[in-house]
């Protein structure tokens, strides 16, 4: 891959493993995804937003963000709707003039090494984020389903697990910045209990209560 990549700035992170659905109707970036799909594999950066939003440019960015690869197109009439995968992390070293969509010379992170022994780690996330996702059902706030499946490979789960927990943005870019995958598990772990603990704290009686979240009223 040469050091440079077009660069999609989003409000939320995207992990190594996890899909991506876009709908791309500003020009600039058509135009990105016309130069995207002239290589192979198609592929582009996507970092979380610091400042700004989505549409229209000036957004502020952060710098460290997960390339995109290309895994299904369709170009409804008006705008092109794409699946990606994430696939790498890196960081960004410079920002150039957009082109006219966000470009940036960047460097890639080493992948985080598996160990059987972080076996029974993964087992205690993937229990915390599902218990946690369950919780967030309950309120209203589930972008993940707390039975998804994941990954056969450790690896790669371990990533879908950082992707589907219920935490914020910022959490997010800690945990894509991780530099082991212990320390990876673990700040899933930590960071999904925080959730946990603010749920119990707004609902304690764990929704049983007439009229509370979860007892079947209508």
């Amino acid at each position: 891959m040469d050091d440079s990549l077009p660069i999609f700035p989003l409000g939320s992170v995207l992990f190594p493993y996890m899909p991506l659905q876009l709908r791309l109707f500003e020009e600039r970036y058509l135009i990105m995804l016309s130069q995207v799909l002239e290589e192979e594999p198609a592929e582009f950066g996507v970092v979380l937003i610091e400042r700004g939003q989505e549409v229209g440019g000036g957004e502020q960015r952060f710098a460290y963000g997960t390339i995109a690869e290309i895994a299904q197109l369709e170009a409804p009439e008006g705008y092109v709707e794409l699946v990606a995968v994430g696939t790498r992390r890196f960081v960004v070293d410079e920002w150039m003039p957009d082109n006219p969509f966000p470009v940036a010379r960047v460097s890639l992170f080493p992948a985080l090494e598996w160990d059987d022994g972080l076996l029974s780690l993964r087992d205690e996330a993937e229990s915390t984020v599902r218990r946690v996702l369950a919780m967030a059902a309950e309120f209203g706030e589930q972008e993940w389903p707390a039975d998804l499946e994941l990954s056969a490979d450790h690896r790669a789960a371990s990533w879908q697990l950082a992707g589907i927990a219920p935490v914020g943005p910022l959490d997010q870019l800690a945990l894509l910045r991780s530099t082991s995958m212990r320390g990876l598990l673990t700040s899933v772990i930590e960071l999904t209990r925080d959730v946990e603990e603010t749920y119990r704290t707004v609902w304690p009686d764990g929704g049983l209560a007439d009229g509370g979240p979860g007892d079947g009223s209508p």
